[in-house]
This record gives structure tokens, sequence and C-alpha cells, in this order.
């Protein structure tokens, strides 16, 4: 035997996955027997804990066999191989479907009840079972989780077989891997305790590492005050990277503020429709500016629950007040109060930041939008005073023209850069690149005149 149960096999495991610690983390458990070992990794590496909750789709002929898998989020991955040799009708692929979803459904609801799904945008995320024996769950999830837009995918097991790697080297950036042995018959042989859990064990599991989980964030929040009242991170002094606490008028919004030692200002970010402070693309956009220099705070411009109703996320007004709230909030921090402040809008998030930015006592350094629909703060366009620049992608016709409309009410010093080839997201090669680039030049220029 290697392990004695599946508890001590997460300790062995997390004590692998140390380089992890300190690093934007989340831990995913297979349910049922990967939850405990994964519980185990999470606290290890003070990280949160979710359930990876994925659905073969079997053909129906041959259940076993699968010719795809489902997620969360509407995510589905097919086996185009299989579903031509076994000569699945559409139909009949969604009825399977149809099922499987049910069942990732009640799942979800079991499992989890009224907490959210964590998010996995932007993150690296460790997958984690008690072992791996054909591959196929692990790959399933694994393709799931990167179709939710995960930045990184660690997949981590006790045990599994010797060529195992071959098997799933493409599915994960990193596999982890305790013992490969080449006598490999099934995951139960090499633990002394391999007992079958139930749905309750997996709830009770989720429970406490959700309360370990919400005891250090609050311990995080209680140690950045006390580092907030002792001037820590204060412009000239040492480098500030951490969790905090925005207080966007009366509600209280999660956000990551980094701001290098001597900075000479810092940009807020808004994000766009169905995004928030995880948003990968502004999470590179972010680490850029950091690197020249300039402080960021990227912070959820809604609730989990107000997120939830779609008018919110459309809403400007109510977002850009969130924004200003944030900035007055900002302001009022010994560490930044301060600095010059910038807005960096993307998609929708782009209307908010000029909105607010056209606030009479706003004194906003500079603002920058990325792909943004700025068409949407017309009655406010005329009033922003804050240099602004337009990036749009040249692949993006429609944007494109909506920023040159706009750009045609702006009063204040401005510029419109397209990006050749760019579509939307910026997923080209490159584009993104020259995106954080002109951002950083344009932040860097206006910000060092405000702080003069």
């Amino acid at each position: 035997m290697y392990f004695t149960d599946r508890r001590e096999a997460g300790r062995r495991l997390g004590a692998r996955l140390a380089h992890l610690s300190g690093r934007d983390v989340v831990v995913l458990g297979l349910p049922r027997g990967g939850i405990p070992v994964a519980a185990e990794v999470a606290r290890a590496l003070g990280a949160p804990l979710d359930v990876c909750l994925v659905r073969k789709l079997g053909v129906p002929s041959q259940p076993e066999l699968a010719m795809g898998a489902i997620g969360e989020d509407g995510v589905r991955v097919l086996g185009e191989d299989v579903l031509r040799e076994a000569r699945v009708p559409p139909e009949e692929l969604a009825r399977v479907e149809e099922r499987e979803r049910r069942e990732l459904r009640r799942r979800a609801d079991r499992y989890r009840g009224r907490r959210p799904p964590v998010p996995v945008a932007g993150r690296t995320v460790v997958i984690v079972d008690d072992g791996v024996a054909t591959g196929s769950t692990a790959r399933a999830a694994c393709r799931t989780v990167r179709a939710r837009g995960a930045a990184r995918i660690v997949l981590a097991v006790p045990v599994a077989p010797a060529d195992w790697t071959r098997r799933l080297g493409g599915e994960a950036d990193e596999l982890v891997c305790l013992h490969t042995p080449r006598d490999f018959f099934a995951v139960g042989q090499f633990y002394d305790d391999f007992a079958q859990l139930d749905d309750a064990d997996v709830v009770a599991c989720l429970e406490q590492a959700a309360r370990e989980q919400a005891a250090r964030e609050q311990a995080a929040r209680e140690q950045a005050a006390r580092e907030g009242a002792h001037g820590d991170g204060a412009p000239g002094g040492g480098a500030v990277d951490r969790e905090v606490r925005v207080a966007a008028g009366p509600v209280p919004l999660d956000g990551r503020l980094t701001v290098p030692a001597g900075a000479a200002g810092i940009v807020v970010f808004a994000h766009g429709s169905g995004s928030g402070r995880h948003s990968p693309r502004n999470r590179r956009v972010a680490a850029g500016l950091n690197r020249a220099g300039l402080g960021t705070l990227l912070f959820d411009l809604l609730t989990e629950d107000e997120a939830r109703d779609r008018s919110n996320v459309f809403d400007t007004v109510l977002l850009a007040a969130r924004l200003t709230g944030a900035t007055d909030w900002l302001r009022e921090q010994p560490g930044t109060g301060s600095l010059a402040v910038g807005y960096f809008g993307a998609s929708t998030g782009a209307a908010a930041a000029l909105w607010a930015a056209a606030e009479p006592d706003a004194r906003i350094a500079a603002v920058v939008s990325r792909g943004g629909r700025p068409d949407l703060a017309g009655p406010r366009l005329a009033a922003v005073t804050a240099p602004t620049l337009l990036i749009v992608g040249g692949a993006d016709p429609v944007v494109l023209d909506l920023n040159r409309r706009a750009q045609a009410e702006l009063r204040c010093e401005n510029r419109l850069e397209v990006v050749p080839g760019a579509t939307h997201l910026f997923e080209e090669p490159g584009a993104l690149d020259t995106v954080t680039a002109l951002a950083r030049d344009w932040f860097t220029d206006h910000m060092a005149a405000a702080h003069v």
C-alpha cells in the first residue's frame, strides 16, 4: 500500500504542490473520491476548493464508450471519431446530453447548495482525483476547465499507471503524481482504506473547506488593515500585492490591489459584461502595467447575486457608480491616497469608465478603452476631461465604427489606435501585447504629468 487513506494521500500531494502556494490557485476535486484528497491539497495551498463536475456522454448502444463529456457553464467536449464510427445521430446525442445535464445540475445543487461555483477564468486550476485509471474522467475535466477560461491547468493525483503522461500529457500544463507503479490494476489497490463515499461525505468536506477559506480571507483582510494602518505600501515604500475588500458605496466588493514600490499612479480596471477581477485579458494587461511601475486595482463591479441579473451587467450608471466608489475608497487608503488614478475599461466597462471620468470632481489622469463600447456613455462623452485612448481591433468593424462615432463626441485629448488583424477579444498572437504596450505608454505619460 502507498496510502493509508485519501486524506493522507492529499496531505502528501499538497506537499508536492508547494510551489503553487501564494499564487492565484483554485483546487477542483473530482467527486466523489477526489474530494477528500483535494480538500487536503486546498488546505496546504491556502486555496479555495470546489467540485469539478463532468459527466461522460456514453454511446447509447455502449454506455461505457465515451462519445464526449459535458461540464458546467454549458461546456461540451465531443469525440468526433467515436461519434462517426458509432454513427450516433444528432437527436440521440441531444437526448443523452440532456439526461446527463439533468444529473450534472442535480449534483451541483446537492454539493454546493446556495454557494456559487468558484470562478476559474484567468486562474491556475489544480484538478485533483484519488487516482487515474483509464484517464477518461481526468481528460474530460481538463478540457471542460480549459473551456471555462483557466489560464493554467495542473492535473494532480496520488497514483496513476506508469504510462499516464503519454495518455494525458496534452491535456494539462503540468502533471503531478506521487507514484506511477507498473503493476496497476485499480486505484483502490494502493489505499489501505478506500471506502466508498456518498453525497453527504462530499457535502461535509466542501462545507468544511468553505469555512476554512472564509477564515483565511478574514485573516488576510485583518492583516491588510493592520498593514494599511502602519502605512505599508505607501509611495516610495514597499510593494503591495493583496486581496482587498473594496467599499464601493454600501456594497463591499472583492478585488486585487497591486502597487509596485515607488509607483507614480494606479489604474483601476472596469471589466466587461460577464467578466470580473479574474479576467485573463485584464490580468495580463495589469501585469504589464505592474512591470512598468504602475499600480493596478482589479475588482468585481457587481456581487455574485447582482451579476445573476443580466440587466445589472449592462447598467452603465450603476457600474460607473461602483467605479467612482472604488476610486474614493482607493484615495482613502494610506498607501494609495496620493497616487494619480487612471481607468482601463474593457467592452461595456469602457462606458462605465468614461461615465465615471466625466464626474465633475473625478480627477482622473487618463482613460484607456480596450475593445470598448464608449458609445454607451454617449450623454457623458463631451464632459470627459481625462486624456482618452481608444484601442480597437482592425477585424472588429462594428465596434470600430462605434468608437469612431464616440471619438467625434469627445472634447478632451484623445486618440484612436487600431490593432491590425485583431478581433474583439484580441486573441490573435501579439494582439494583447500591443494593447498592453499602448496602455502602458498612455498611462505612464499622463500619470507622470499628473504626478508633477
